[in-house]
């Protein structure tokens, strides 16, 4: 676990980092930074993925379903979890430190049946043109799963990892003389006139 942990505690700012920074800029207490952090990485795009790959991979059931899932995948039918990143456009480093603690794992608690389409399904994807030309890579939650759940322990439970990169990001701001409020730029680029019926008509 201290492993999956360290994977998991900090990765530049993503969703629920820059949440966790942009709340803190404005000074708010630590609760406040932390429950909007942990707001942000519940949503299934963010940290929903790690619980997502073992649902998906007890769907496809089987290396023999894998051809099917991926047509399903290709023809937009279908969503592939754990795969792709918005920094890594190659395999991220992270997965590879977890593919190998899933073997050292397995080896004492025994081999999740899963672990088999995973490593076929990630084969697949790797020698298929579709996903190489996209890009698509196993992340760091397409091993992380499968881990957890081997070894007994709830997938969402990685978000303890998650609070200590959070808080980390918290006290920086505090610490830091320079910290500002943060306000991002919009910029509009839709349309300029609108049509409208008034009030009083």
């Amino acid at each position: 676990m201290d492993t999956i942990f360290i994977l998991h505690c900090e990765h530049e700012m993503n969703c629920s980092t820059a949440a966790a920074r942009h709340l803190s800029s404005s000074g708010v207490d630590v609760y406040t930074a932390i429950g909007g952090a942990t707001g942000a990485i519940n949503g299934p795009l963010h940290g929903g993925a790690v619980e997502a790959v073992p649902k998906m991979l007890s769907e496809i059931g089987s290396v023999e379903n894998i051809p099917e899932f991926i047509e399903c995948v290709k023809n937009k039918k279908r969503k592939l979890s754990g795969f792709g990143h918005r920094v890594y456009r190659n395999y991220d480093p992270r997965a590879k430190v977890l593919k190998k603690l899933a073997d050292e794992v397995f080896s004492i608690f025994g081999k999740d049946p899963l672990f088999e389409v995973a490593a076929a399904l990630e084969k697949t994807a790797l020698t298929d043109e579709y996903f190489v030309k996209r890009k698509l890579y196993p992340n760091v939650d397409f091993y992380s799963g499968l881990v957890c759940r081997v070894m007994g322990v709830p997938t969402h439970f990685i978000i303890v990892s998650r609070i200590a990169g959070y808080l980390s990001h918290w006290r920086e701001s505090l610490d830091d003389p320079d910290t500002k409020i943060m306000r991002p730029q919009q910029t509009y680029n839709g349309v300029w006139l609108r049509h409208y019926e008034p009030v009083r008509e």
